[in-house]
């Protein structure tokens, strides 16, 4: 309740009517249905077109530095593979994300990193396979996290956020107070490209990329020896799931989810199977 008066009390004195609550994803088997608050000043396309090129311009910086996996690479086509599986089970949760544009590519780089932006943008750096030696299970647990992040729309979620945070600075200098270093563009993409995911978003990404996996016929299990190398890297472990909350209580929460996603994972193995034998 608290956070919609907020929203509205913005929207009133700016003079902006798009301030709505909404649901980007159905819940699924793990139950995820926090109610999302968006200004529709942010829109989704705009958040998309603006990850695109900057999904583009890592791209060709890494292709300058023939850093950029052939597709042709065995690693690249096994990546890809996993991919394809993923992504042909986001209907459950969001069937327009169907029909993006979705990509993946694989960056020869240390950085144990992996990213799935706004649109279906997947990135992959070679450093987070071969550092904790990934198996194809926990490729999917984190490419499924990452993918999850996407398909909730936390980015535009935590650009909203920051337009907010900015039109409240607009709300302020009504008053009179100086608010001639707010950059309300430039807040939207920090919070876009730079600032980490919050608890909450963290922990629905683990729940929905758990599913994702396990519908797609990936061990669930693999997210839980996944973070448990996670914890052998400790503070050098990789920035994109270096926040809140702490890796044991992820592995807890993950643990009691699987139950819920095992029938899902049996499921798709005797699909596999079956399709495998003709």
């Amino acid at each position: 309740m608290k956070k919609l008066l907020s929203c509205s009390v913005l929207a009133i004195a700016l003079g902006v009517t798009g301030c709505t609550s909404t649901n980007t994803t159905n819940g699924g088997a793990v139950g995820v249905d926090r109610k999302q608050y968006m200004f529709s000043m942010v829109s989704e396309e705009e958040v998309n077109n603006t990850y695109a090129k900057a999904y583009a311009e890592t791209l060709q910086d890494a292709q300058a530095q023939n850093a950029l996996i052939s597709k042709n690479d065995k690693q690249m086509k096994r990546l890809q593979a996993i991919a394809d599986r993923l992504i042909a089970q986001v209907g459950t949760f969001r069937p327009d994300a169907k029909n993006w544009k979705w990509e993946v590519n694989l960056i020869n780089s240390d950085e144990v990193n992996a990213n799935c932006g706004p649109g279906g943008k997947i990135i992959f750096y070679t450093g987070i396979i071969n550092t904790l030696k990934l198996t194809d299970d926990e490729i999917a647990a984190v490419m499924g996290h990452e993918i999850a992040h996407a398909l909730r729309s936390h980015g535009r979620e935590a650009m909203s956020k920051a337009y907010g945070v900015s039109a409240a600075s607009e709300v302020a200098g009504l008053f009179g107070v100086d608010t001639t270093n707010v950059n309300l563009a430039q807040t939207g993409v920090n919070y876009l490209m730079t600032l980490p995911n919050s608890r909450t978003n963290e922990n629905e990404a683990d729940l929905i990329g758990l599913e994702l996996a396990a519908r797609a016929g990936y061990n669930p299990e693999a997210a839980v020896t996944l973070w448990q190398k996670m914890n052998k890297l400790g503070s050098s472990g990789p920035e994109f799931m270096s926040t809140h909350p702490s890796n044991d209580n992820r592995i807890a929460s993950l643990q009691a989810a699987i139950p819920k996603v095992l029938p899902l994972y049996e499921a798709a193995k005797k699909t596999n199977s079956t399709t495998t034998k003709k």
